[in-house]
């Protein structure tokens, strides 16, 4: 910064003092702070003034104005000219780390790369920068999909953290590796990483909320390895202490004391982002297990932290937690027979893909998704199918492409004429053989899904055998959805076999279950055959209680069925290719029937 040994010179400090107002200002006067900078180079200072002046103004144009191509030239300059300087690493390498954002942001891929392996190469005597610069190829890498590469990389600064006396950052390092070998699904090497990274973060001692963050990053995987496996029951000891341990993280202070190693100033996420987060793993359990009112509870604390922190915050992971908020609580709204607001909120979904490519990239398939599981909500079943198969194009992640292949099955099977799609799907999704994923819950779907096959082929022992399979899967890990499918269905087949009282002991239990959830269409289901059952039994009061309670929940589906088909969004479900559409063209009335859910 200086261009002498002694001091800066006065009108260097004059120049730099007014750009820095300018950037402070409210709204920052951008054009004005760039002309004090490049006023410095009517001086011909100093290189070391020249490099940081560059890198300032690149820095400026950068975050400030979309001039990329002069931020980039300024800042291809701070980095030749930083080279030649000696002990400048500050502006060498912030300089490096701003040019590779920008070669990705134009897609330059090839260009960003090469230049941040020089920068790691030359920075291995500045700790900081080293490992922030070995953070950023890594997470470019994981942008290309290149989980390999990313996870060599997060290696490396694993062991060169311990080398320079960082557990800190070494445990940072082996959590961001645990967390892509869950995303490429490599379970064996997952599971000693997973436990030498709680031995390295408990035994750190150091900053409480530096420590905290480390064991809610930890916390975080293993609820979602769990979720992922489809494991809502094992996972609550470790939901439990992920909750606790955020609600300990509110309640410390944040110390301004700055680590005596820099190579430990890091953090994983802020405070508050990290609150986001634990909302939004409790939002996925509570869904999975079918607790469907306390998922909108945490939705709703979620999506209201989230809006006042993106009036502050443009970090893109906020629009990422919003969007898999919405994709699940949309789900939520489905079984609690509120399909025009999920119809809404898919369409919220679409304007948020519209505002950032890559989250479209990222969430189409899960997009087609939800757009087939609506449309089977309301009975268009060949959108659905033309939705799943289009999700099924878009996906290369095991777990979805399984759900996806289940909902399309069920699809199959009330469509009653598509036999030979329906067995060359159950062949790939067979529960007793070679199924693709371990997913626990997915596992459960598959058996409930033959059971369903089989009851409408008149098969009903066979269906009693599969169903009973989805019991005890379900009930093992609190499946509370699956449970009550499964047992109002077994309930059906009592009844058609004329066993009444055995009948009776399913659907009880799947009504209350159902109310409980709450999850509409098996509310539905359960007091059509109750009516029956006692009407069957000779029991004309309880029979003439259930086609009450008939009566009102087939009101209330068909008034939200109309009004769904009724919303201009409605025509999302033509949607299969592309981009979301920008716009949707109202339509006139409803165009869909509201078919029996028996």
């Amino acid at each position: 910064m200086a261009s002498s040994a002694e001091a800066p010179e006065p009108w260097y400090l004059a120049l730099l003092g007014f750009a820095e107002h300018f950037r402070t200002s409210s709204p920052p006067r951008v054009r004005l702070c760039v002309h004090c900078l490049q006023a410095v180079f009517q001086f011909e200072p100093p290189q070391r003034v020249e490099a940081r002046t560059h890198l300032q103004l690149g820095s400026v144009l950068y975050h400030h104005t979309t001039n990329t191509e002069l931020a980039k030239g300024h800042l291809e300059k701070a980095w030749f000219i930083a080279q030649q300087v000696p002990q400048f690493e500050d502006v060498k390498f912030e300089a490096a780390s701003i040019l590779s954002e920008i070669f990705c942001q134009q897609t330059l891929v090839d260009s960003a790369k090469p230049l941040l392996r020089k920068a790691i190469q030359i920075s291995q005597q500045t700790p900081y920068w080293h490992c922030r610069l070995l953070f950023q190829l890594a997470q470019l890498h994981t942008l290309e999909k290149d989980l390999v590469s990313a996870c060599d990389l997060l290696g490396v600064g694993a062991e060169y953290a311990r080398v320079v006396g960082s557990e800190y950052t070494r445990a940072l390092f082996t959590l961001s590796k645990g967390m892509l070998m869950l995303m490429e699904r490599k379970l064996s090497e997952v599971h000693p990483l997973l436990t030498l990274c709680g031995t390295i973060v408990e035994n750190w001692q150091g900053n409480p909320i530096q420590k905290e963050s480390l064991r809610v990053f930890f916390l975080i995987l293993q609820v979602t390895h769990y979720l992922d496996a489809g494991q809502v029951k094992s996972v609550k000891p470790c939901l439990k202490q992920l909750q606790q341990c955020i609600q300990t993280i509110s309640t410390l202070h944040d110390d301004e004391i700055l680590p005596n190693n820099p190579a430990d100033l890091f953090h994983w996420l802020p405070k508050e982002h990290m609150c986001v987060l634990v909302y939004l793993v409790t939002v996925m359990h509570s869904m999975q297990a079918g607790y469907l009112e306390k998922a909108q509870k945490y939705t709703d604390k979620a999506l209201m932290q989230l809006e006042k922190l993106k009036m502050l915050d443009s970090s893109p992971i906020l629009s990422t937690f919003q969007v898999i908020l919405l994709e699940h609580i949309i789900m939520c709204r489905l079984v609690t027979g509120h399909k025009a607001t999920a119809l809404q909120e898919i369409s919220q979904v679409c304007q948020l893909c519209q505002q950032s490519p890559r989250l479209f990239t990222n969430h189409a398939a899960q997009l087609h998704t939800l757009l087939g599981l609506y449309c089977i909500s309301v009975n268009c079943m060949d959108n659905a199918e033309a939705q799943f198969t289009t999700a099924l194009q878009l996906t290369t992640h095991q777990e979805l492409w399984t759900f996806i292949v289940t909902n399309l099955a069920s699809v199959y099977i009330r469509e009653g004429n598509r036999h030979q799609e329906l067995y060359s799907l159950l062949e790939r999704i067979n529960p007793d053989h070679n199924f693709p994923v371990s997913s626990h819950c997915l596992r459960a779907a598959a058996f409930y899904i033959r059971g369903l096959l089989s009851f409408f082929q008149g098969r009903y022992n066979e269906a009693k055998r599969f169903l009973r399979e989805t019991l005890k899967m379900s009930n093992a890990e609190d499946l509370n959805r699956l449970t009550a499918c499964s047992l109002v269905l077994l309930g059906h087949i009592f009844y058609v076999l004329q066993n009444h009282r055995e009948s009776n002991n399913m659907v009880v239990p799947a009504m209350q279950l159902a109310s409980k959830i709450p999850d509409m269409s098996v509310q539905l289901w359960s007091s059509a055959l109750l009516k029956d059952l006692n009407k069957a039994l000779g029991n004309s009061m309880d029979a003439h209680e259930a086609a009450q309670m008939h009566q009102t929940f087939s009101q209330q589906l068909l008034q939200d069925h109309i009004a769904a088909c009724s919303l201009p969004e409605h025509n999302l479900i033509g949607w299969t290719d592309g981009p979301p559409p920008v716009q949707i063209q109202a339509q006139n009335g409803p165009t869909t029937s509201l078919a029996s859910l028996l």
